[in-house]
């Protein structure tokens, strides 16, 4: 199976806004729970944010509640993560990914996207 694509990255000033993208073939996402990670350099990758396969369903981390959005489009087989108020901080590689399970394991990852906020 080929693995998820991200786009959307780049680099933004502190406040700004991005949107992440994520495609995937509908056999990995059917079905799937989505999930959005990052990772910096040094630290081990942690969860964004992530979205049941019917999309009802959605969990933050806390550091990014009230400013991200996670959200799916099953017949796009997309999902995507809306950034907003973003802080250097949010500097990252974001990695998409597709699991399923209670919790999820998700065994599928894209090669990421980077996301560079300047101060």
């Amino acid at each position: 199976q080929v693995q998820p694509v991200e786009s959307g990255g780049g680099m933004v000033q502190a406040g700004g806004s991005l949107r992440l993208s994520c495609a995937a073939s509908s056999a990995m996402f059917r079905g799937n729970d989505m999930a959005w990670y990052r990772q910096t350099p040094g630290k081990l990758r942690e969860l964004v944010a992530d979205i049941s396969s019917g999309g009802s369903i959605t969990n933050y981390a806390e550091f990014v509640k009230g400013r991200f959005t996670i959200s799916r489009d099953n017949a796009k087989n997309t999902v995507y993560l809306q950034m907003n108020s973003l802080k250097p901080e949010d500097t990252a590689v974001y990695y998409c990914a597709a699991g399923r399970g209670v919790p999820p394991v998700y065994d599928y990852w894209g090669q990421g996207t980077q996301v560079t906020v300047s101060s």
